[in-house]
């Protein structure tokens, strides 16, 4: 028995030093030019599934017939997942015929997965694969409208679909948010966790937020200790939520952009910079 457990902590830790070999040597080709192995894809596709399965489990679906897929989805699907999925005889855009992988086609998501894991995946997005999360920009109809949308996809020819979208106005991207109003009650932890959803971390390090390290902004550890926001505004809440809302209406040249932040989530991301000490 000893020897058999030696065994497997000899093999682990050798398939440990073969890993840490492969990773730090730079042997896994990551660009986007070259195809995964086909184990690699195979495992990572494995993994997706069953978190998402996991994590969909407790959604509970309401009926996809009421929501009015074609009416209600399809300008959504247009304005919103077209770009990379494409459509029954439409092309995706250039760009994103680069991604590897490349995003899947929802005619066959629409006929293979249930509607809880389309619309959690809608929802939350999925890391590394260019998915975004919706969650912060739809609102919980739309969400179902493009979930039964998907499912609807299947059934629809190219004449159904261009059908559908030939009359619709151009997409408005000012509306491209949910704008939600202020909570009564910020939530500093809910801001902890939407910040990333603004991309914050591209350009500053934020304690409690993983990502890159590129200062490209200024740190914000001890954000809420300082005085000033930017030089320009007494750091108070009212104050920070109109930063983050309208930076260049306050520092016109600033190279802070703005994001659409909306009026709930600006509230909870100040309450969440303001335990920064």
């Amino acid at each position: 028995m000893k020897k058999i457990l030696l065994t497997v902590v000899a093999l682990a830790t050798a398939a440990g030093l073969a890993g840490a070999a492969v990773v730090y040597g730079g042997f896994y080709d990551i660009s986007a030019t070259d195809q995964h192995l086909a184990p690699t894809y195979q495992l990572l596709d494995i993994a997706m599934r069953r978190s998402i399965k996991l994590r969909a489990a407790s959604v509970t679906v309401p009926s996809l017939d009421t929501i009015g897929a074609l009416e209600h989805g399809a300008p959504l699907y247009r304005d919103h997942c077209a770009q990379c999925h494409g459509a029954p005889g439409v092309a995706p855009e250039p760009f994103a015929l680069g991604l590897t992988p490349a995003a899947a086609n929802l005619a066959h998501t629409g006929r293979a997965w249930p509607p809880e894991e389309i619309y959690w995946v809608v929802r939350h997005g999925l890391k590394m694969t260019g998915m975004p999360a919706w969650e912060q920009r739809l609102t919980e109809s739309e969400l179902w409208a493009v979930t039964a949308f998907v499912k609807r996809l299947p059934e629809l020819s190219p004449p159904d679909y261009r059908r559908l979208v030939a009359d619709l106005p151009p997409h408005d991207h000012t509306q491209d948010h949910r704008g939600e109003p202020a909570p009564q009650r910020p939530d500093a932890e809910r801001g902890r966790r939407i910040i990333q959803q603004y991309a914050c971390a591209t350009c500053h390090r934020i304690p409690g937020v993983v990502g890159p390290d590129a200062p490209v902004g200024p740190p914000l550890d001890g954000i809420g200790t300082r005085a000033f926001i930017a030089g320009a505004l007494r750091n108070e809440p009212a104050h920070m939520v109109r930063w983050l809302r309208s930076p260049q209406e306050v520092t016109p040249d600033s190279a802070m952009p703005d994001l659409g932040v909306d009026e709930r989530d600006a509230h909870d991301i100040a309450a969440y910079l303001a335990t920064l000490k």
